[in-house]
């Protein structure tokens, strides 16, 4: 059997972990809230509370690691509120903690890292947008997710896959829900740029797959976005009616800015079938 040490069994950390154990892992499992500790436990995964920050690690990361050969990195930049500042307002937190962890994998027996980074690495510039276009992000998390990437990947003492997600939806998280009703949405005709909670950890399972053939290339960045683009005014209206709620507004009045994230490196290196497409 197999160990897997997942840093951040969250949203969608903790369904990344069940559905791993049903496929015969074992599962080491963090998180910073000590009320879920026997929620994971109850689930089968063996608990660990981690607590990451900028100068230190709080909780047993040698016990976490200990025996796994794969970690995956699945946590939020979460930057406003803490101590350390940039310029923006907003402090180098995730960056910092990735530094903070690195000694920790190079010297247990991890060899392979699977890190959750965001398709906000890429700016709008109305621009199709693969893996081989250079990222420029203008957000500070954004910036962030690149650094951490190159971070890891740079690491001659362990390979890391890089999978860079879409906006995240799911049973119990949808975007209309915080748009219905709003109004003056701005960029009506940008396309959307989603993937499904079920694709993700379908995505995750088939690397781990992958990698166990010859042929694998463990650095690899892939974009995971469903190949699904319609324009945010048609995709949330449509949205907005099928859960019966009131309507976004949008604003038509300036030219729409957005990027759409190609995928094709998911669907050719991997093989993988999006199982959600239509979202």
């Amino acid at each position: 059997m197999k160990q897997i040490s997942i840093l951040g069994c969250g949203w969608l950390g903790f369904p990344l972990a069940k559905s791993l154990l049903k496929k015969g892992y074992s599962i080491n499992g963090s998180t910073t809230t000590l009320e879920k500790i026997p929620v994971l436990e109850h689930a089968g995964i063996v608990p660990f509370s981690i607590q990451l920050s900028e100068d230190k690690i709080d909780g047993e990361i040698d016990s976490f690691l200990k025996n796994s050969e794969i970690l995956i990195i699945d946590i939020p930049p979460k930057l406003r509120g803490d101590s350390s500042e940039t310029s923006t307002g907003l402090s180098k937190t995730l960056v910092r903690k990735i530094q903070n962890l690195i000694p920790f994998i190079e010297k247990s027996l991890v060899k392979k890292v699977i890190f959750v980074s965001s398709t906000s690495v890429y700016t709008d510039e109305n621009a199709k947008l693969t893996e081989e276009s250079i990222p420029n992000p203008d957000t500070e998390s954004g910036k962030q997710l690149v650094e951490a990437e190159q971070l890891l990947q740079s690491n001659a003492k362990f390979e890391t896959a890089v999978i860079r997600f879409g906006g995240l939806i799911g049973s119990d998280r949808h975007p209309i829900k915080f748009l219905s009703g709003k109004t003056n949405i701005e960029n009506p005709d940008a396309p959307i740029n989603l993937i499904h909670q079920e694709d993700c950890i379908g995505i995750i399972e088939k690397i781990l797959r992958e990698a166990q053939t010859e042929n694998f290339s463990w650095d690899e960045t892939f974009n995971a976005v469903a190949p699904f683009h319609p324009t945010r005014k048609e995709y949330y209206t449509q949205k907005a009616i099928e859960f019966n709620l009131p309507l976004p507004h949008f604003n038509e009045s300036k030219p729409s800015i957005g990027k759409l994230i190609q995928c094709e490196k998911v669907e050719r290196v991997l093989g993988y079938s999006f199982k959600n497409i239509k979202l």
